[in-house]
């Protein structure tokens, strides 16, 4: 059934550059697997779940698809998933992503914890960078503009519509907060050395910009976390 389930997502999301691609499922159902082991999670459950949690994002695939579940539940049924087995992987879907969180929706089993703390593990680090910068080529979306500074108090409205911004206020509204909303040990422990990747980027991109008043304001930004 996994194997089943890997080709269709392989496939839905083949055509991809915006760094919800299938490398970027394969890289969460990796990692979603490790965090199993330790969590002792139930490893079904959340290997469908890593391999299904992006084939309705709204970013992707619209509002509409987003709310009905519509890819995913066709997946699961042609991949031949049980009612039990499905419903539980629909479930941890619907309560995934940062602007369900805005709106405190979270997870609230060990299987969608550990899904969730993988998919946020992969926004930040190395990878997560390179997400961000493959979103704003493919959005026409300026990376940096040391005149455009983030929203600290971002709403899920505001985040899901916002329009003047850019790659570097993602990272103050979103990514480096991810450290601290980690749900697991596994997702807290992993999270640890890619914000500090991330958190390094910032400093470097911003003294090679020379702007001083962004590093300050990184520093200041990191101690009130």
């Amino acid at each position: 059934m996994i194997e089943k389930v890997k080709e269709m997502v392989r496939e839905l999301l083949s055509g991809d550059n915006s760094g919800h691609g299938f490398d970027h499922i394969m890289r969460v159902y990796d990692l979603a697997l490790k965090f199993a082991k330790t969590e002792k999670a139930d490893k079904t459950i959340v290997g469908l779940a890593a391999l299904l949690h992006d084939v309705d994002d709204y970013k992707l695939f619209g509002k509409e698809n987003a709310e009905n579940l519509t890819n995913a539940k066709q997946i699961l049924k042609k991949a031949g998933a049980s009612e039990q087995v499905s419903s539980a992987v629909l479930k941890i879907i619907k309560s995934m992503g940062y602007s369900k969180l805005l709106k405190g929706i979270r997870p609230d089993t060990i299987e969608g914890a550990v899904v969730s703390d993988s998919d946020m593990c992969d926004a930040i680090g190395a990878n997560g960078v390179l997400r961000t910068f493959a979103y704003s080529l493919l959005h026409n979306k300026t990376f940096f503009d040391k005149d455009i500074w983030p929203i600290l108090d971002i709403s899920a409205d505001k985040y899901v519509n916002k329009t003047a911004d850019t790659s570097v206020c993602h990272f103050f509204e979103k990514l480096l907060k991810l450290k601290n909303l980690m749900m697991t040990e596994s997702g807290k422990k992993e999270a640890i050395d890619r914000n500090e990747i991330m958190t390094e980027f910032l400093r470097h991109l911003f003294k090679e910009d020379n702007v001083p008043e962004w590093n300050e304001f990184l520093e200041n930004y990191l101690k009130k976390l």
